[in-house]
C-alpha cells in the first residue's frame, strides 16, 4: 500500500512538470501534444508486446475498444485545454481545472455506481476551497474572456471523464495494455488536428525535441500512466483530489525555472490542498478486484 501512495504522488509532480515544458517549447501546442503522445506510444510499444503475450488468452479486441474512448477524451482535453488557456488569463483557467473533484463524483456515479463517503465529501469541500482562495486574488469574471471560460470548463469535464474511465477500465489484465491504444488513439487525432493549423513535417531544434521526448517521458509515460494505475487502487475521488496537488508543484517548478515568485495566497490554497490530499488518502485500501 506505501508503495502505491508513494507512485500516486510520484504522478502528480511528473504530470506538474508538463506546463513547464509546454511554455519552454515554440511548438504549435496541439502538435506538441500529438508528439508527446507518439512518443509515449513509441516507447511503451516494447511493454505492450511483453505484456501482450503474458495476457494474450484474456486481453481481446474488446479491451481494445474500450481503450479508444478514453483515447478521444484525454485528446479532447489536450486540444480544449491548449485553446481554452490561451484565451482567458491564467487565473481563471487554473480555477476551472481545479474544479475537476467537483465534476468527479458524477462521472464515477455514472460509470461504475462509485459514490462518496463522507471522508471524501470534507477533503473535497477542502480542495475547492484551496482552489477559491489560489484564484481569488486574480479572477476575472469579464464578457471579454467568457468563451476561453467555456472552453476551460469542458476541457475539465473531458480530464474529469478520462480520470473515470481509468477507474472503470481498472480491471484490464495489464494497465499498459490499456494505455498504449489509448496513447496511440489520442496522438492520432490531435495530429490530425494539428495538420490543419501547422506544417508537422519541418526541422526541429535540438530544445524542441528535448521538450518532446521530456514531455512523452515525464508527465505522459510515468504522470500519466501512474494516475491511470492509480485507479487501480484507490477509489477515483481519492485519485482526483490528490490530483490537484500538481499545482503546488508546478508553482514551486515555475519559481526556480523561470523565477516566477507565486502570489501569497499560493502558500495557503498549497497548505489546504495538502490538509485535504492527506484526508483523502486516509484509510485507504486497495480496490478487492485487481
Amino acid at each position: 500500500m506505501a508503495l502505491n501512495v508513494v507512485l500516486l504522488f510520484t504522478s502528480v509532480f511528473a504530470v506538474s512538470t508538463a506546463v513547464i515544458m509546454i511554455k519552454a517549447s515554440t511548438l504549435h501546442p496541439v502538435l506538441l501534444a500529438a508528439l508527446r503522445l507518439f512518443v509515449a506510444t513509441v516507447a511503451l510499444t516494447p511493454v505492450f508486446i511483453r505484456e501482450y503475450r503474458r495476457h494474450r488468452a484474456a486481453y481481446t479486441w474488446a479491451h481494445v475498444r474500450a481503450s479508444m474512448l478514453p483515447g478521444l477524451i484525454l485528446a479532447a482535453h489536450f486540444i480544449s485545454w491548449t485553446i481554452g488557456a490561451r484565451m482567458t488569463p491564467t487565473a481563471n483557467a487554473s480555477f476551472i481545472i481545479g474544479l475537476v473533484p467537483l465534476a468527479m463524483p458524477f462521472f464515477l456515479a455514472a460509470l461504475i455506481r462509485e459514490h462518496l463517503t463522507r471522508n471524501e465529501v470534507l477533503a473535497t469541500a477542502i480542495a475547492l476551497g484551496a482552489v477559491v482562495v489560489l484564484t481569488i486574488a486574480d479572477l476575472n469574471l469579464s464578457a471579454e474572456y467568457f468563451w476561453g471560460d467555456v472552453i476551460c470548463f469542458f476541457s475539465m469535464l473531458f480530464y474529469a471523464g478520462y480520470m473515470a474511465l481509468g477507474r472503470k477500465n481498472r480491471y484490464f489484465p495489464s494497465v499498459w495494455l490499456y494505455l498504449v491504444p489509448l496513447y496511440t488513439v489520442a496522438g492520432v487525432v490531435c495530429f490530425t488536428i494539428a495538420l490543419f493549423f501547422v506544417n508537422p513535417f519541418q526541422p526541429y531544434s535540438g530544445k524542441d525535441i528535448w521538450l518532446v521526448l521530456g514531455l512523452g517521458i515525464i508527465p505522459t509515460i510515468i504522470g500519466h500512466s501512474l494516475i491511470n494505475r492509480a485507479m487501480k487502487h484507490f477509489r477515483g475521488q481519492r485519485v482526483s483530489i490528490v490530483n490537484m496537488g500538481q499545482f503546488v508543484f508546478a508553482g514551486v517548478l515555475a519559481y526556480f525555472v523561470f523565477g516566477e515568485i507565486p502570489h501569497t495566497l499560493f502558500f495557503v490554497a498549497s497548505g489546504l490542498l495538502i490538509i485535504s490530499a492527506v484526508m483523502a488518502m486516509q484509510e485507504v485500501k486497495s480496490d478487492p478486484h485487481i
